[in-house]
């Protein structure tokens, strides 16, 4: 029997760590919205940061956030006035940015650092409470009934949910606005800015970006979340002629 103690103690050490959990703590840090809005309420008064732009801040967020924008040149010198041996909760619109800003917070020896996944986009489609910001009242975007009458079209109907912070959408950009002229025969190209569209994307779910969907007669035919490339795009929206 003492043979088979060692490969088994091995075995725990190796795997014994879960992934999205932290190591001191054993706590899961990659909380859906539900579970981080039940974490603010376990922790009462915990240090909440919302890493989005400030105009995205203004927008509208999470009551008692404090906004450090994650791109912005003053990110160190916001999270520096942060307790690093206490939980700090991190957010923004869709999950990219909080996840690259709590591994930079991990690094600089944050203790317990917990993310939520979805950011404001599923805070928002679940109807979470969030503080109403000072451009609420400006814009409410494109209505759903608008966006139905944007995708009624004899044509193919291509749309596309994106963020001018949004990595991928970025790269995504320069063809999707090609396929616009080359496949104008054909397709109709139609980009949404997220920010600017909230309601809309709590309405249809949109969650993540780059989101994109494709209407054929009115009716969803694809719909897909995340970065495809040129080739393939134009694949799919090709081989629904």
């Amino acid at each position: 029997m003492k043979k088979i103690l060692f490969p088994l103690t091995l075995v725990l050490l190796l795997f014994g760590c879960t992934i999205g959990q932290d190591n001191a703590t054993n706590e899961k840090t990659n909380l859906s919205a539900t579970e981080f809005l039940n974490k603010i309420k376990e922790l009462g008064s915990p240090q909440l940061v919302d890493v989005r732009t400030p105009n995205e801040f203004k927008g509208g967020h999470i009551e008692n956030a404090v906004n450090i924008d994650w791109n912005g040149s003053n990110f160190n010198d916001g999270i520096a006035k942060l307790d690093k041996t206490k939980p700090v909760m991190v957010y923004c619109l869709s999950g990219g940015r909080s996840k690259a800003a709590a591994k930079e917070m991990r690094k600089q020896g944050f203790e317990n650092v917990i993310e939520m996944t979805g950011g404001m986009m599923e805070w928002r489609s679940k109807k979470l409470p969030e503080v109403s910001g000072e451009q609420t009242a400006k814009s409410a975007g494109i209505s759903l009934d608008e966006y139905k009458k944007l995708i009624n079209s004899d044509k193919l109907v291509f749309v596309d949910f994106y963020a001018e912070w949004c990595g991928p959408c970025k790269r995504m950009e320069p063809y999707i606005n090609k396929f616009t002229e080359s496949e104008k025969e054909k397709l109709v190209v139609i980009r949404i800015d997220a920010d600017a569209n909230q309601e809309l994307c709590q309405q249809l779910n949109v969650t993540a970006l780059p989101t994109m969907k494709l209407y054929k007669n009115n009716k969803m035919v694809w719909d897909n979340i995340g970065f495809v490339s040129e080739e393939e795009l134009l694949g799919i929206i090709q081989g629904n002629y």
